[in-house]
C-alpha cells in the first residue's frame, strides 16, 4: 500500500537561510514582536519590508497567520513565507505541528517544489532542538496529506523540505528528530489511506493484506484468523455482526517482539469494521458513507505497529484488530438474538447498530486470555461521545489511573486531546439483561459511558484503556496538520506510550 509522504524528501543541513536557493523559505513571527534571529536577517536582506508590514497592521504574528512575501530577486529563493506563531507564552510543540502544516500547504498551492525552514523557536526555553525538528516534520508531512487514489491531485506535491541550521553541533539531534518525524507521520498517513478507502475496497480481507504488508516490512510475526478458526476459540460476538455480510470476518494480530527477555507483552486493540450500515436496526441514509471509517481504530494499530517497527523500542507489542462488515440480510442478526463471546458470556443484541462492543468483546477477551498487559483499544464506538466532547476530545475510561495516566501523556505529546470520562457502578445496571450475562445497549442516557462499562465486562482486572474515537477520526475541513477525511487519530499516541513504557522497563 502506498503511504503519502514517502516521496518528499527531508533533509537537514547546516547553513543560512539567507542563503539557501529554493522556491520558498519560512521564517516566524510571535504575536506583538518585531523580527529577531532569523526572521530578522531575512528582513535585513529583504529591506526592512517585514517590519514595515507589522507596522502598518498588514502582519500581526496571529497564530497560522501566512504571510506570502517575494524576494524579488533580494534572495536565493524566491518567497519569503512569514508564519504567526501566536503568543510567545503559549507556544507549544503541537502549535509548531499546525503551523508547519499550514504553512507547507499554502506553499503547495504556490507551486513550490523546494521549501526551506529553520528550527523557528529554539531559543524558547524546554524546547529541545530535537522535539522542534519532529514536529516540524509531522506537521508538514501531515498538512500536506493528500488521497488521491481515484483521482488527479488538485496542486502537485512539494519534492523537498530543508531544515535549516547555523550550529553544526545541532545535526545529529535534528536529524533524530527528523527521522522520528517522518516515521509517525507516515504510520499516520497509513492509516488515514486505510480509512480513506472506500468500504467496496477496504474490506476485511484487505485490511489481512495491508497487515501482512506491514508485517513483511517491519519483520512482525502475523496471523490471520478465518471464521472456523474464530468458531474454534469461541468467539460467537464477531461471528455474529459478520453473518449479514458476503465478506468473511477477520481477525488480525500483528506481534512486535522488541525485548526477547520478557514474556509480557502490551495490547492495542482496534475495532476495524470497514462499514457499518448498522445491520437490521439500519442508520439512516445520510452520511452513512463515512461509515467506512468504522475501522479507524484497527488501522490506527496497524500503523502504529508499522511505526513501532521502524523505531525499535525495547518492549514487546501486539496489536489484536477484529475486522467484520455489519450489513443487514437475511443471515444478519436480529434485535433480541443472543451470542457468546470467546470469554463465555452471553450477550443479548437488543441493537444491531452496536456492533463495535459486539466485536470488541472477543477481542478483548482474546487479549486477556493470551496475557497482554496492560491494554489500550481505540474504537469509533459511540455517537453520544461527540455529543458530550464534540469533534476535538476523544473520550477515555480506564480502570486504571496510572495506565490512563500515562496515556493521556503520550497523547499530549502527540499532540491528540483526549477527556476522561467515569466508569460508575451504578450505570452497570443499564447494561444487565433479563436473558443474557449482558446486552449491548444501556438505557436513557450516558451511552458512552454506558459502552465502555459494557467493554469493561471483558477486561477482567487488566490494567485497560478505551478510548472512544468515534468524532475524531474524520476531519470535516483542513485546519493545521489535519485535512479532510481521515485524521489518522489515535496512531502516534499508541507508539508514544509503548515508546514511553519501554523507557520504564528494566534493561
Amino acid at each position: 500500500m502506498k503511504v503519502r509522504g514517502k516521496n518528499l524528501e527531508i533533509k537537514v543541513i547546516v547553513g543560512d537561510i539567507t542563503h539557501i536557493e529554493a522556491d520558498a523559505i519560512v521564517v516566524s513571527l510571535f504575536k506583538g514582536e518585531q523580527p529577531s534571529g532569523v526572521t530578522a536577517a531575512v528582513d535585513e536582506v529583504l529591506g526592512g519590508v517585514i517590519a514595515r508590514l507589522i507596522g502598518s497592521g498588514a502582519i500581526k504574528g496571529k497564530f497560522e497567520e501566512i504571510s506570502i512575501i517575494h524576494a524579488l530577486g533580494k534572495l536565493p529563493s524566491g518567497i519569503v513565507s512569514v508564519v504567526g506563531l501566536g503568543e510567545r507564552q503559549e507556544f507549544a510543540l503541537d502549535k509548531m505541528r499546525k503551523v508547519a502544516g499550514e504553512s507547507c500547504r499554502s506553499l503547495r498551492k504556490l507551486n513550490c517544489h523546494k521549501v526551506a525552514t529553520t528550527l523557528h523557536v529554539a531559543d524558547i526555553g524546554g524546547i529541545d532542538p530535537e522535539a522542534l525538528a519532529e514536529a516540524i516534520v509531522e506537521g508538514s508531512l501531515l498538512g500536506l496529506y493528500n488521497f488521491a487514489n481515484y483521482k488527479k491531485p488538485e496542486y502537485e506535491d512539494i519534492k523537498e523540505i530543508l531544515i535549516v541550521e547555523r550550529d553544526k553541533d545541532k545535526l545529529p539531534a535534528l536529524e533524530r528528530g527528523t527521522h522520528r518525524g517522518k516515521v509517525m507521520a507516515e504510520a499516520t498517513s497509513l492509516a488515514r489511506d486505510m480509512v480513506n478507502e472506500p468500504a467496496n475496497h477496504m474490506t476485511p480481507s484487505r485490511m489481512a493484506e495491508v497487515a501482512k504488508e506491514i508485517a513483511a516490512k517491519g519483520k512482525l510475526e502475523i496471523n490471520v484468523f478465518d471464521s472456523n478458526e474464530m468458531e474454534t476459540m469461541g468467539m460467537g460476538a464477531l461471528l455474529g455482526v459478520s453473518r449479514g455480510s458476503e465478506q468473511a470476518p477477520k481477525f488480525i494480530t500483528l506481534s512486535y517482539k522488541g525485548n526477547e527477555s520478557s514474556g509480557s507483552a502490551i495490547g492495542f486493540i482496534g475495532k476495524g469494521i470497514t462499514f457499518d450500515s448498522g445491520g437490521i436496526c439500519i442508520k439512516p441514509s445520510k452520511n452513512m458513507d463515512e461509515e467506512k471509517g468504522d475501522m479507524s481504530g484497527g488501522a490506527a494499530v496497524v500503523a502504529a505497529l508499522s511505526a513501532i517497527a521502524q523505531l525499535k523500542p525495547k518492549i514487546n507489542v501486539v496489536g489484536v484488530i477484529p475486522s467484520a462488515e455489519n450489513l443487514p440480510s437475511g443471515r444478519a442478526l436480529k434485535p433480541g438474538d443472543v451470542v457468546k463471546a470467546m470469554n463465555g458470556k452471553t450477550i443479548e443484541v437488543k441493537d444491531t447498530d452496536c456492533e463495535g462492543r459486539l466485536i470488541l468483546a472477543d477481542a478483548l477477551s482474546y487479549a486477556v486470555k493470551q496475557g497482554l498487559s496492560p491494554l489500550v483499544d481505540l474504537a469509533t464506538l459511540t455517537g453520544t461521545c461527540g455529543v458530550a466532547l464534540g469533534t476535538e476530545y476523544s473520550g477515555a475510561f480506564s480502570n486504571n489511573q496510572e495506565l490512563m495516566d500515562s496515556v493521556f501523556r503520550a497523547a499530549g505529546r502527540a499532540g491528540e486531546k483526549l477527556w476522561q470520562l467515569p466508569l460508575p457502578e451504578e450505570y452497570k445496571e443499564q447494561v444487565k439483561s433479563e436473558i443474557a450475562d449482558i446486552k449491548n445497549i444501556g438505557e436513557g442516557y450516558g451511552g458512552t459511558i454506558t459502552a465502555a462499562l459494557f467493554l469493561s465486562e471483558f477486561v477482567d482486572n487488566t490494567p485497560w484503556v478505551h478510548l472512544d474515537i468515534a468524532y475524531t477520526a474524520l476531519s470535516a475541513k483542513e485546519s493545521g496538520y489535519l485535512v479532510k477525511g481521515a485524521t489518522g487519530m489515535g496512531v502516534r499516541t499508541l507508539v508514544e506510550l509503548a515508546l514511553a513504557l519501554a523507557a520504564k522497563c528494566p534493561e
